[in-house]
């Protein structure tokens, strides 16, 4: 491919992933099941972690698997298309970072979405799935040990790139512009959990399972 058909293959693959990650799962599934809109109660955040605090587990779990499910669909898009040549290996990452960034400022919602710990999970699942499992079994033991939905994704961010770097040459081949992305969304992750981390510094959290108060 020409310098410039790349150039606009990737940026081809960040905006299909972006209108991706746009897709609001909470407000979608809970409109569908006849709930509450979930950014009218507890943390007004429109992820599955607020849908769970609304009292019905079958609407969180389907609005985490409609998260992850974007952020994997889009890699695996891009990885197709590169395969056959029709777009650059950078597409690949890129297009799961536009579906990152689709869930935090998605166009259907105002650009005021989620936190992005599902759909950033589901990037990681189509990149590599060692890894996505290695940072979804941190979030796991975490969020078991602790009930803080919030601290178990803060962990999880802050590890999945050090678990990328440690699997070089072991279990895949890193390259340069993925770790860029896996950094970017952690720092992005960290950045969305700053109200978190002060609640949970002055011990005021909401653990899982809890019903928070608008």
């Amino acid at each position: 491919m020409t310098s410039f058909a790349s150039i606009l293959g990737v940026a081809a693959a960040l905006f299909i992933g972006y209108l991706m990650g746009s897709v609001p799962f909470a407000v979608v599934v809970s409109r569908a099941m006849g709930l509450k809109d979930p950014r009218s109660f507890g943390s007004g955040n429109p992820g599955a972690t607020n849908v769970l605090r609304g009292g019905n587990k079958l609407a969180a779990v389907l609005t985490l698997i409609g998260d992850a499910a974007k952020g994997w669909l889009a890699v695996t898009l891009a990885a197709w298309a590169a395969q056959r040549g029709l777009l650059p290996g950078a597409a690949i990452p890129l297009a799961g970072l536009g579906a990152f960034l689709g869930h935090l400022y998605p166009l259907f919602l105002g650009f005021r979405g989620g936190k992005g710990v599902a759909t950033a999970l589901g990037v990681l699942l189509a990149l590599q799935p060692w890894l996505a499992l290695a940072t979804a079994a941190t979030w796991l033991i975490v969020a078991l040990v602790t009930r803080y939905s919030s601290l178990a994704a803060i962990l999880a961010a802050i590890f999945a790139p050090f678990y990328y770097i440690l699997g070089d040459k072991v279990a895949w081949r890193a390259d340069a512009l993925t770790i860029s992305v896996i950094v970017f969304i952690s720092v992005l992750l960290l950045a969305r959990h700053r109200e978190n981390i002060a609640r949970l510094l002055a011990g005021k959290e909401s653990r899982i399972g809890s019903k928070k108060k608008s």
